[in-house]
């Protein structure tokens, strides 16, 4: 039988309840999330300042005030709303790595693209799928500025906000089993060292022919 994996620290995803902050946008591809000037890091941190940074800045290099993660009412969000193709473009992780830096736990969106999906998943950032109707409702309370919040319950794999919104959400099953255990790809490969370990030990005295 496989030995329990030790996690690398990565915080388990259950049932998390957070602030929105909306991006009534579409197609937001990950040279916006992360520009690529900001990519000579070789750390996975740091990127969170810069998320979104041509967005967030006028032509002048201030920030802008009308764009949403600038103002104070989005302060300390931890998910993100968006509209439909979530994370097109190129297959640059920094995206994953500048949303969770940036302190989001979950991306709402009507669809993702399939590698910023998969890059989201393998660090712990959870992309959460809905209807466009749906979605759209959240952005709509999100942008009131009254501290709008939701919870994401991936146990149950359902988006609820108290105020009536109750929208059921599918997710692969290997994926959310990872989130909810807070693995990743490392931890699952060391759930069979044992087993590695004994084919490593029959390969080299030839025991495995």
């Amino acid at each position: 039988m496989p030995a329990t994996p030790l996690t690398t620290g990565r915080q388990p995803f259950r049932v998390h309840e957070g602030r929105v902050a909306p991006l009534r946008r579409s197609h937001v591809d990950t040279d916006q999330i992360i520009p690529k000037n900001f990519l000579k890091r070789i750390e996975r941190t740091g990127f969170g300042p810069f998320l979104f940074h041509d967005w967030r800045r006028t032509a002048g290099g201030d920030l802008d005030p009308g764009f949403p993660l600038n103002q104070p009412a989005f302060a300390g969000a931890t998910i993100l709303a968006a509209g439909p193709n979530f994370g097109c473009g190129s297959s640059r992780e920094h995206a994953a790595w500048a949303l969770m830096d940036a302190g989001f736990r979950v991306v709402l969106a009507p669809s993702f693209a399939d590698i910023f999906r998969n890059n989201a998943v393998g660090n712990g950032l959870v992309p959460v799928a809905i209807g466009e109707a749906a979605v759209n409702t959240i952005l709509d309370r999100a942008e009131t500025g009254t501290g709008y919040s939701v919870t994401i319950d991936l146990e149950h794999c359902e988006v609820r906000d108290g105020r009536g919104l109750h929208e059921r959400f599918t997710f692969d099953e290997a994926s959310r089993q990872r989130l909810l255990a807070g693995l990743d790809e490392i931890d699952l490969i060391l759930a069979n060292e044992a087993e590695i370990s004994a084919f490593e030990r029959r390969r080299t005295d030839g025991t495995h022919l």
